[in-house]
């Protein structure tokens, strides 16, 4: 039967359950938030008279857990307004409506009792087909099952998402046995294109592939911590970004999950795999059972391995002292910092493993290289010894840890990057057990667990293609293959076929100055050929773009060259504003972090197609300087001009546009940028970004097949003139009179207003882009010249932060 999801309910609005409602109402889907109702009143509840019975007592529980899922930051939801999607009641009063919904959520405690018990209330009500998952991380999905009827089995599955369910890309599958493949494979569907997660196919096995892996890996690095007598710090500075993990490393990633929470998946598993021959290492120390019991929880108390001190103005973090069970002030890491210094020396991942377990290996004493070696090679080991137990393909090991802890390279693809008989020795040598289908791979010859497109199956022994959907581009492949049409060390032009180019940066941060416009001027240019049909703008390093290179700006500014900077700008705004009308569709797909020229450059293709997580943004106020790249203008064209057209409040819309600008706005989704006028209501939102330059591609070729138009270049925007002018001094003087804004902020916010307005005209009018962006230009040039912005300019490169001068 096909299977549709269009209404989900969620059963449990604790943290995951509310989140998970979250991210399913961000993607534009109705949902049901349901939690018990309460069984006795609160003191509050009794003050004001109120019953059991009354509608706001009964709905507490999952109100409360609402409210804590739209504050949480960052944020659950991609915008406000998705909460309007969610609504709200409990599992007696509303049960029933789960009979009109397609997809059932269970998130509740996690305990077999209380989740089969569950599990038969929804078989009661449930319509035939619906879907219902279980989001345990541990507990066996045939055991939840239990006594359900083979109906309700066929469409009953685990569906762990891992938290925060929004940023985090891992969704693990766990079928039943009874489940029915067509329901699991059109759920996966819906996972991967309408919510955006990395599906991985599990076992039923306890704590699946990522928790089962990552808790005894986590486990091993905390008992040789207090064997050796590691520090937290030290701990932290070895196990993070350095071997290619998130800065939250091994005790700062414990205190946000939660020490309790750590705790307790520990204990169980300890109790659920008897045959496991590495479980004792879970009884190896007893830190995280006493931090419970001190109330050392993590974050959301406040103290767990860091504890966070104030005094006045000033924060630390203090470490707690794993011999003393004292939070010490910070001690830094100076007995590893020689060892981490040469080992970032190494710029690229795989070497730098190679050289840090190598140093180990010929180093034994080296305090830095030991650590990380305990942290890489037994979570390997471990991994390769649980095939084909938690799953049979390599690829989902990998797949599971790179997506469920943002770890850069997965076990195997580490082992590949060792080599796989060079890294076995490592392990022999640490008295780690390799299990036997590695040695036979070993003597078989083959000497990666990955080949051309293909991943290692133990179960069936040999490698086995990766299934890749069509639209997951991948534009190192096509480069490394000769699809390089342009390019230098900034900037990329990539034939993706059909006709189809693409324009790739690549710079440091992906920021866009010199060797970056010249290759797209070259991309211009290559596009007239009658050969291409359209072009993609997008990449697939960490952002989008940072926008302007300010070390080129600065650059400019010492040697006094405001001729050749303004020369710069405009060909950048004319190559910008000849993009949006070229003769061919040129889209634009940007990811994360869009700021500034990389946001201005995002706003001239014919269509975007954004990721949701995008964070795009004209923050140039912050460094002293308006948008000059277009982004003013666009805006302008945009919101104040589409209102003129329409007859609606043009003074409020203009308001909008300047506030978004002079507060420095970014968006925190894609959805978001929406709102801000970032994003227009007919781009594409992109949910799954491995399709992000895939989709991009389609809809180039979607306009050609639709006989794409450019649009006329003309009168496009609209400048208010005095009136808009004078309404914005009247509010830039209330926020200098308030002290929200310094003297500087009042005079660039002045610059923008007076682009936004089209100067001093005397009455309201239509104008062309060209008339604005060369008061953008204008702007720029005096702005850029002020010790003002220098010294805001300065300090953002320094600090990373915004100067208020």
């Amino acid at each position: 039967m096909p299977y549709q999801i269009k209404r989900v309910a969620v059963i449990g609005a604790g943290t995951m359950g509310a989140a998970i409602a979250g991210l399913v109402a961000g993607a534009g889907l109705p949902v049901l938030l349901l939690d018990m109702p309460p069984s006795k009143l609160t003191p509050e509840e009794e003050a004001k008279g109120l019953s059991l019975a009354h509608p706001a007592v009964r709905n507490r529980f999952v109100q409360a857990g609402f409210d804590r899922m739209r504050k949480a930051r960052p944020s659950n939801l991609y915008n406000q307004n998705s909460a309007q999607l969610i609504s709200l009641g409990n599992t007696e009063d509303d049960f029933a409506k789960l009979a009109d919904v397609d997809w059932i959520v269970e998130v509740i405690i996690e305990q077999l009792g209380p989740k089969q018990a569950l599990m038969e209330r929804i078989e009661a009500v449930r319509k035939p087909g619906a879907i219902v998952t279980s989001n345990t991380s541990g507990i066996p999905i045939g055991l939840i099952a239990e006594g359900r009827s083979d109906e309700f089995k066929r469409h009953f599955f685990g569906a762990h998402f891992f938290n925060p369910p929004r940023y985090l890309k891992l969704l693990e599958l766990i079928p039943g046995e009874a489940s029915d493949p067509a329901a699991v494979a059109a759920f996966r569907s819906f996972a991967e294109n309408t919510l955006g997660k990395g599906v991985v196919i599990c076992k039923d096995r306890p704590n699946f592939i990522g928790n089962r892996i990552f808790s005894y890996a986590g486990q091993v690095v905390l008992n040789e911590a207090l064997a050796r007598g590691y520090t937290v710090e030290e701990l932290d500075a070895l196990t993070g970004s350095l071997i290619g993990r998130p800065n939250t490393a091994s005790c700062r990633l414990l205190d946000q999950v939660g020490v309790d929470v750590m705790h307790y998946v520990a204990s169980n598993l300890y109790k659920a795999i008897p045959e496991d021959e590495s479980r004792e290492v879970y009884t190896n120390n007893d830190l995280l059972e006493r931090m419970v019991a001190a109330g050392r929880l993590g974050k959301k108390v406040g103290q767990g391995f860091y504890k966070e001190m104030r005094e006045g103005k000033k924060r630390e973090f203090w470490a707690l002292d794993l011999q003393s069970f004292e939070y010490v002030a910070p001690q830094g890491t100076a007995s590893v910092d020689a060892f981490i210094n040469e080992a970032k020396k190494q710029k690229a991942l795989p070497e730098r493993l190679r050289f840090m377990l190598r140093r180990a290996a010929e180093q034994p004493d080296d305090r830095g290289a030991a650590i990380v070696t305990l942290a890489i090679l037994p979570m390997i080991a471990y991994a390769a010894r649980r095939l084909p137990e938690i799953a049979d393909s390599v690829a989902d090991v990998d797949s599971a840890i790179r997506w469920g802890f943002a770890h850069q390279l997965g076990p195997f693809q580490i082992w590949d990057a060792l080599g796989v008989a060079e890294g076995a020795d490592l392990m022999k040598s640490q008295g780690l057990d390799v299990p036997a289908w590695v040695d036979q791979l070993i003597a078989k010859g083959e000497a990666q667990f990955y080949g051309d497109g293909t991943a290692y199956n133990v179960a069936t022994g040999r490698h086995e293609p990766l299934v890749r959907d069509p639209r997951a581009i991948d534009l190192a492949a096509l480069k490394a293959a000769g699809h390089e049409v342009l390019g230098n060390a900034a900037a990329s032009l990539i034939d993706l076929g059909d006709g189809v180019l693409c324009f790739e940066i690549h710079s440091k941060a992906n920021a866009i100055g010199g060797p970056v416009v010249e290759i797209l001027l070259g991309a211009m240019e290559e596009l007239k050929n009658d050969k291409w049909v359209g072009m993609v703008i997008g990449n697939q390093g960490a952002r989008f773009s940072a926008g302007f290179d300010l070390n080129e700006l600065g650059a400019a500014v010492q040697m006094g060259a405001w001729d050749d900077l303004g020369e710069l700008i405009e060909l950048v705004q004319q190559t910008f504003y000849n993009l949006r009308y070229a003769a061919k569709p040129v889209v634009t797909a940007p990811f994360a972090h869009t700021l500034g020229g990389g946001a201005e450059f995002a706003m001239h293709g014919a269509v975007t197609v954004a990721a949701a997580e995008t964070y795009m943004g004209l923050p140039e106020f912050a460094v002293g300087l308006v948008p000059g790249w277009g982004g003013c203008t666009q805006l302008n064209r945009r919101i104040i001009a589409e209102t003129a057209r329409n007859g609606g409040d043009t003074l409020k819309a203009f308001q909008q546009v300047f506030e978004t600008l002079a507060f420095a706005k970014v968006a925190t989704s894609a959805l978001e940028a929406r709102d801000l006028g970032y994003l227009r209501p007919t781009d594409r939102i992109v949910f799954n970004q491995d399709y992000l330059i895939g989709e991009a591609k389609r809809e180039v070729l979607r306009l050609v097949g639709e006989g794409y138009t450019p649009p006329t270049p003309g009168n496009h925007c609209y400048a208010l003139g005095r009136d808009g002018l004078a309404a914005a001094r009247i509010a830039i003087y209330q926020l200098r009179q308030g002290n929200f804004a310094t003297e500087y902020d009042a005079v660039i916010a002045e610059k923008i207003a007076h682009i936004l307005c089209g100067g001093e005209l005397s009455n309201p009018q239509f104008v062309d882009e060209q008339y604005l962006l060369s008061l953008e230009r204008e702007a720029l040039l005096v702005l850029g010249q002020d010790e003002r912005t220098l010294a805001r300019a300065k300090h953002m490169m320094e600090t990373g932060k915004p100067l208020r001068n």
